[in-house]
């Protein structure tokens, strides 16, 4: 085991640097994203642009609260080895602080995530043990942390809890604050992902404790289980799991929330590529699949503002920047051959930008 002579110190030093790190941090954009048919009719969508983070994705709020959540439970001491399973950008983002730390960072994940995601884990200090199913990683990484003696982080259990919701500048409040002076400064929904559910639930909590009328979409994509799980209240339920990375789950997991979740949809992976490539093509640069997912929740609750004469705004997350999957989503054969062929996706993704109730 390794000796700690004086805990106390490296613990304060610990929590100081990354609080410095945070200080150091500005808050991520608010965009205002035009789409004139909805506009004309009192229909605003913004996105916040989660992919300026220094480790380029929503994760790096996630990694931060978890390592002082584990930091001030005791469970993180001097040399301890980090251990997490990740699709990627939760590694990418706990990478980070543990070299901040002077940790050992190893992250346990599919084959399948993307090379850059990989390669950015590496650039930290980190190393990657790779599985071939999903539904190895609680394990493996459960195993690892057990052989090195170090802390299993465990987003997906603890995603929930480690944010505080009431406020200190989490993104439920940056949101609602950056919407102060628009034209409808309250959502009529907040629409994220769930890959652990921590966000939807932070968002929810935070919405609730401010007694807003505004309601929480989670997109979800095929393969997840978190649909059937909101729908029915049974945890116990499995799948294949999510082909859309870093949301959607083959499990339920402890962080999802479903009292704090009003609306679930389900989001063909083709139908996320699309939106993809559609507010890719709309913003000037590209995004990742998960974004797209957010974009067909925010076209579908548009469209059925629009039928039902609602005006409105409509909130949602840019999770991260599109080049960390250059050789897989934004390359026509490999989603061709992994996912299926979207022009017929792309046909829909674009009547539904044009607010045509056809689509």
């Amino acid at each position: 085991m390794h000796t700690v002579t004086n805990p106390t110190s490296w613990l304060s030093r610990s929590i100081g640097l990354i609080e410095a790190d945070y200080l150091r941090s500005a808050d991520t954009h608010l965009i205002p994203l035009p789409l004139p048919e909805f506009a004309q009719h009192g229909i605003d969508f913004y996105l916040k642009d989660e992919s300026t983070h220094p480790t380029g994705s929503l994760k790096h709020r996630l990694a931060r609260s978890l390592f002082l959540y584990a930091l001030c439970n005791g469970w993180v001491h001097e040399g301890s080895t980090i251990v997490e399973a990740s699709s990627g950008s939760t590694a990418v983002s706990e990478a980070y602080f543990a070299r901040l730390l002077g940790l050992p960072f190893i992250a346990v994940m599919t084959r399948s995530t993307s090379p850059e995601k990989i390669a950015q884990i590496a650039f930290y200090g980190g190393q990657c043990h790779l599985v071939d199913n999903a539904t190895e990683v609680y394990a493996q990484a459960q195993a690892l942390a057990q052989q090195t003696g170090g802390h299993y982080m465990d987003q997906f259990t603890y995603a929930e809890r480690a944010t505080d919701w009431r406020g200190n500048n989490n993104i439920a409040q940056s949101m609602f604050s950056q919407m102060a002076r628009e034209r409808h400064p309250i959502p009529r929904w907040v629409v994220v992902g769930a890959g652990t559910g921590g966000t939807s639930a932070t968002v929810g909590r935070y919405i609730r404790y401010q007694q807003y009328a505004t309601q929480v979409c989670v997109p979800d994509p095929t393969g997840s289980v978190f649909g059937a799980y909101h729908r029915t209240g049974d945890a116990s339920i499995t799948g294949e799991g999510s082909r859309i990375e870093g949301i959607g789950r083959p499990r339920v997991e402890a962080s999802f929330i479903r009292t704090l979740v009003d609306r679930m949809l389900e989001v063909p992976n083709v139908d996320s590529v699309a939106a993809m490539r559609a507010l890719s093509h709309m913003l000037g640069r590209k995004v990742g699949p998960s974004t797209g997912t957010n974009f067909i929740g925010m076209l579908t609750l548009a469209q059925e503002m629009l039928q039902a004469g609602e005006q409105g705004s409509i909130l949602s997350l840019l999770c991260d920047a599109g080049e960390r999957y250059l050789p897989n989503y934004h390359c026509a054969e490999w989603v061709t051959s992994n996912l299926g062929e979207c022009t017929a996706a792309e046909q829909r993704v674009a009547r539904s930008i044009a607010a045509d109730p056809t689509q």
